[in-house]
């Protein structure tokens, strides 16, 4: 005596909905169009400011990844930092690397708690 159902069994290796497994597959890597041209001018930059070559090859193409994900030509970003004052382009550089990122994760953001004497006595005593 075979019991009744309303289910199939499904071949799942018929499956051809390709384009659909390329999307999930896919989905995190976009695809940014930018000329040799900017990105050699980028890298260069970071490469005369920074003391590490392959921090400043980093750096370039996380700004480069930034200003095309915003919609932002590249070389208007590097003129833009060329501008700042020396000792202030980290700060200007963590603010703009922090457009992308979500709010648990802020670049180069330190947040130090207000110091109050009465919670700073209680939590010594």
């Amino acid at each position: 005596m075979s019991s009744p159902s309303n289910t199939t069994s499904v071949n799942l290796s018929n499956n051809n909905s390709t384009s659909a497994q390329q999307y999930y597959n896919n989905y995190f890597n976009g695809t940014l169009n930018v000329t040799s041209n900017q990105n050699d001018a980028v890298n260069a930059y970071f490469q005369s400011i920074a003391s590490n070559p392959q921090a400043a090859q980093i750096l370039a193409s996380t700004v480069i990844y930034t200003a095309i994900s915003q919609g932002l030509n590249p070389m208007s970003i590097v003129q833009q930092f060329q501008e700042v004052p020396a000792g202030q382009l980290n700060y200007y550089l963590a603010m703009f690397l922090n457009l992308n990122r979500v709010g648990t994760s802020l670049v180069g953001i330190n947040n130090q708690p207000i110091q109050n004497k009465y919670i700073t006595r209680a939590i010594l005593a």
